[in-house]
Parts: structure tokens; sequence; C-alpha cells
């Protein structure tokens, strides 16, 4: 007798293969209207997600009145499922595509960066589309690497690894022992590494001042530019019309000699404020469905 977990395994793997299937092969008009009528569906049920993320955006914004929060929410909402869309037709999108429907402000930054030979490691949040974010940068410097948490069931986790992989974005299971040494020899190869930096997954981040409260963000990025001396460039992003933008913050950068224990929580607090600053001002795009705050 199969055990029901494993037919629940299965069906999970067949949704998302037909999803990523019937995306690409439908016109967009009508991907669009399903998925908006999906996010329509899921805001109105309000189930655990949904008002996670109510609490979420009301820390971000507190000055807003219970009437915006549900704005901001229902927004979030749709902004959620506008990105699982554009996940799912992302692997058909050419490269001018790619290129067109992303514009990044102070690009040169992050040209200067790469220019210099040291490795760059950008920082986004769960904003809007960081894959799409990812696949412009990989076409642009050569490919990038990143970490991804591994999802379940394990026939989802390899449907991911392959669809970022077809972006250039080559991509490392969170938790492997030689993550980190990977990520490191990426860097001084003079490569780029993008790492999500507003949630800390792993459970052993930095406690940090981030929108008014406390909590933990991942130390990963820091710790990588103290190794390597690759700077920090936190990137915000968010949704423009049918475009997708982005904001590149002043690199943070570690400074050679420094002790390891002082310079890892400066660097990630300036991280948050960095993050903090783009949530505060693009929060309906910030998909963040977890307990961020401690």
């Amino acid at each position: 007798m199969i055990d029901r977990s494993v037919l629940r395994d299965r069906a999970t793997e067949e949704a998302f293969r037909l999803a990523w299937y019937g995306s690409r092969h439908l016109p967009e008009s009508s991907v669009r209207s399903i998925f908006m009528i999906a996010a329509d569906q899921i805001y109105r049920r309000n189930g655990a997600s949904v008002d996670r993320l109510r609490k979420n955006l009301a820390r971000v914004r507190p000055d807003y009145s219970a009437e915006q929060l549900e704005q901001i929410t229902r927004a979030g909402i749709n902004s959620y499922m506008r990105y699982w869309m554009e996940a799912f037709r992302l692997p058909s999108w050419t490269i001018e595509q790619i290129r067109e429907r992303f514009y990044l402000d102070n690009t040169e930054m992050l040209d200067q960066a790469v220019a210099s030979g040291t490795g760059v490691i950008m920082v986004p949040g769960h904003l809007a589309n960081w894959d799409s974010a990812g696949a412009w940068a990989a076409d642009r410097y050569g490919g990038l690497a990143t970490v991804a948490e591994r999802l379940k069931p394990e026939g989802l986790f390899t449907q991911f690894l392959e669809y970022r992989r077809t972006l250039g974005i080559d991509v490392l299971p969170l938790g492997e022992a030689d993550v980190v040494r990977s990520l490191a020899r990426t860097l001084q190869r003079g490569g780029m590494v993008a790492l999500l930096g507003d949630r800390d997954l792993g459970g052993n981040g930095v406690e940090v001042d981030f929108l008014g409260g406390r909590a933990t963000l991942p130390a990963g990025p820091a710790l990588l530019s103290v190794l390597t001396g690759a700077p920090v460039l936190p990137i915000g992003l968010w949704y423009d019309g049918p475009r997708l933008r982005g904001h590149v913050y002043e690199p943070i950068v570690a400074t050679p000699g420094e002790d390891r224990s002082t310079q890892i929580p400066a660097m990630t607090q300036k991280l948050a404020v960095s993050l903090g600053q783009a949530i505060y001002e693009h929060p309906q795009d910030w998909h963040m469905m977890q307990r961020v705050w401690l």
C-alpha cells in the first residue's frame, strides 16, 4: 500500500510541472487572469499566511490606517501571485525580454564592483521578482551563484534547481557543509553571489534593529565579505507597471584586519537599514509571510 505522504508529494510535484508547462504555453493575458483570480481567492480566505503578511506589513508601516493596511495586504497578495506567474513563465522569456522588463538604478555601481575583480555579493530581499533580477544579472555579468532552502518533497526542490539553472544561476542547497567555501571560491574568482538578506533561514543569524524592531538577519553576506574582501551591495526591487525596477544601495565593505566578531554585526546592521528602506518604500512587493521579528 502506497503511503499517503508519497501520493501527496507526487501530486505536488506534478502540479508544479503542470503549472510550469501550462503557464509557458498559454497566452500571457490568460495566465495573468488566472493568477489574479487565485490572488483574490487567497486574500478572501484570509488564512494564516495572509494574516502573517498583514502583521508584518503593520510593523513596516505603523503609520497606515486599518483601511490602508488592508489595501496594502491585498496588493501584497497580488504581487506575490504575480511573482509566481512570472516564475512559471520566466524560462520561456528571451534574453531580450529579460533585459527589457528590468531597469536597475545605479547600475554603474554594480558594474564598477564587478570590474574591480574582487567579486560582488548582491543582497536583495523577498521583493517583487528576485529571480528575474537574477536572470538579468546572470546575463549581464556571465552567471551568478546563490543558495536556496531545500524544499520538500525532494522532486519539487529538483524542479527549482533546474528552473534557476536555466536562468544562468548556480544554486547550492542551504545547509550543505561546503556552501560558504564554494561561495567564497566564486567570489575569489571575481564572480557574483546573490543572497536573500531579509530572512534568517538558518536560525543562526545576527540580531539587528530592523524596521523599528529586533530581528535576526543572515550573517552570510557579511561573513563572505570579511573572508574575501568582496563588497556587499543591497538591492531593492519593486514592480512598476509592467516592468520590474531595482535600486542599488551604497556598498558595504569589510575593513581588512578588523575583528570579525565586531565587523559582521556592524555590516549586517547596515544591510538591515538598506533593505528596511527598500521594504518601507515598496511594502506591497514584500512577499514575507513568515515571522520576522523576535
